[in-house]
């Protein structure tokens, strides 16, 4: 049987692959145009933003210069990487500064609720929340999201519950070795 479509395919001969210029432009990118505006933006004092290529927007690097707190004078540097199936799946980072903090392993693994599809605490990633939210998150694990309580760095917690004083030496250390602006 010979249908509309077949009698239409036969005549508009083999199928051609797109060009380059006329691929789709992925949800995520459509997403990134105005999420990377808007979080350059509403960006913190301490944080500043750098793209490697400008014309790629899910990879980037995100340097911390707290102005207070323990790790005050220290510039650490967060690799961003922003999934396919982003905004239904969190972002991810990873620090790539050498750091003595409970939430941070040595090793740059981040322990942080918003960078979590699922979490205990309700405070997960959620459609609704932006790259501005992950930058904001992270720049608090150096002030008021700082918490000793549920580390990811257990070592560094119980350092910082037995001797303050020792901790915050090692932090100085640390930023001296690895962190120094």
């Amino acid at each position: 049987m010979i249908t509309l479509s077949k009698k239409l395919k036969q005549q508009a001969g083999p199928k051609k692959e797109p060009e380059p210029e006329s691929r789709r432009i992925s949800i995520r990118d459509k997403l990134l145009v105005k999420e990377v505006q808007e979080m350059e933006e509403n960006m913190p004092r301490t944080c500043r933003v750098q793209f490697d290529d400008p014309s790629v927007l899910h990879h980037f690097c995100l340097y911390i210069s707290p102005d207070e707190g323990y790790w005050q004078g220290g510039r650490f540097k967060f690799e961003i990487d922003v999934p396919d199936d982003y905004n239904i799946v969190p972002p991810k980072a990873r620090c790539l500064t050498k750091i003595w903090h409970p939430n941070i392993t040595e090793n740059g693994e981040i322990c942080l609720s918003l960078l979590r599809q699922n979490s205990y605490d309700g405070l997960g990633w959620a459609p609704t929340r932006r790259l501005k939210d992950v930058l904001w998150g992270l720049n608090s694990l150096f002030s008021d999201l700082l918490n000793f309580e549920d580390p990811l760095n257990v070592e560094a917690a119980e350092h910082y519950a037995r001797d303050r004083e020792a901790f915050k030496i090692k932090v100085r250390d640390y930023i001296q070795a690895y962190a120094k602006r």
